[in-house]
């Protein structure tokens, strides 16, 4: 059913390239790491200095914020699109972000490096459309109940746009467990590499839902073939105004930079 992102179609790898030394499906896994939210300029230039100097190569951070109560920090908007991409000049690291509605396409047109496409917007058609017709590279995530085949036919409608630039990211699916936010599918992010020529990232922090278990989950996905890892990182993560208890803190992230690599 999807036939542009299937190996049958396209058997060689895809790589999607930001710049020289970002290059998704390389040999090197890609690593992206920033706060869930942009709450201030201070705050986003202090992060991204501590982790790019861990080793990050691009960072993440939320100007837009989907949130499941209406009351939670929805973000700062423009105002956020304009602190990534200030931040990204100073320090000199390439940024993602993610697009809500299409009615804010053109601001992440001119600012912003990759647009990520969340879970909750995965089967969002339209946006999909209109942000494959902007031909900048993207980072779609799994829908928290989609099935492989929904995700793989969800990137079907970017590629079938004419845009190859496109990253998938395993991000946790919802189960009968509570114990965690949602389960890490190693099987579909292995099985991905199987089906499809499009490089796969995981996103451990939003999996887990608890900061404790980042670092092992992060492991395990590298060891199961992902070409790189999206981790939520903030300086005071007690006090972050989104998602502060799967965060990491800077430390604990670059502990985790010294020893990504799984011993198998």
């Amino acid at each position: 059913p999807y036939k542009r992102v299937s190996r049958e179609f396209h058997p060689e790898d895809t790589l999607v390239k930001i710049n020289e030394d970002v290059v998704f499906g390389a040999n090197t896994p890609i690593i992206i790491a920033g706060p869930c939210a942009v709450e201030s300029y201070e705050q986003l230039l202090h992060i991204a200095e501590s982790v790019k100097a861990s080793g990050a190569q691009m960072l993440r951070g939320g100007a837009y914020k989907p949130r499941t109560s209406p009351y939670s920090f929805q973000g700062l908007k423009e105002e956020g699109i304009r602190i990534l991409a200030e931040v990204s000049r100073e320090v000199g690291i390439p940024i993602v972000s993610e697009i809500l509605s299409i009615a804010d396409v053109e601001h992440f047109k001119n600012h912003i490096d990759m647009i990520q496409i969340g879970a909750r917007n995965m089967q969002n058609f339209d946006l999909l459309e209109r942000v494959a017709d902007l031909g900048k590279p993207i980072l779609l995530k799994r829908g928290m109940s989609a099935t492989m085949e929904e995700f793989l036919l969800a990137a079907e409608y970017i590629l079938n746009r004419g845009n190859p630039n496109l990253v998938l990211c395993e991000r946790g699916i919802r189960t009968f467990e509570t114990s965690t936010r949602n389960i890490l599918d190693l099987n579909t992010l292995a099985l991905i590499q199987k089906e499809s020529h499009l490089p796969i990232i995981a996103d451990p922090s939003h999996a887990a839902g608890r900061f404790d278990i980042v670092s092992p989950l992060a492991k395990a996905a590298l060891a199961a073939g992902a070409h790189g890892l999206i981790i939520e990182v903030h300086n005071d993560p007690a006090k972050a105004l989104s998602d502060g208890k799967q965060s990491l803190n800077l430390k604990t992230f670059d502990d985790f930079m010294r020893h990504k690599t799984p011993a198998l």
